[in-house]
């Protein structure tokens, strides 16, 4: 799953529209459906959009036996 459909089942999740995220996230609707469909998004700007969502996001490389850095 792509980090653009993540986002979109994360706005589904919450009870939002992808639009309305847009708004909270203080970006219009137009520019962050551009972003979704590039699919780039800075660690930061995950960030943000995990808080505005009231969730978390992680960012991190897991070894086999589970440490991670």
């Amino acid at each position: 799953m792509s980090i653009s459909e993540k986002i979109k089942v994360l706005c589904v999740r919450a009870g939002i529209s992808v639009a309305e995220l847009a708004r909270r996230l203080g970006q219009s609707p137009a520019n962050f459906n551009a972003k979704l469909k590039r699919g780039k998004f800075s660690v930061n700007e995950l960030q943000n959009i995990a808080e505005t969502l009231g969730c978390t996001y992680e960012n991190y490389f897991v070894w086999t036996d589970g440490s991670h850095i």
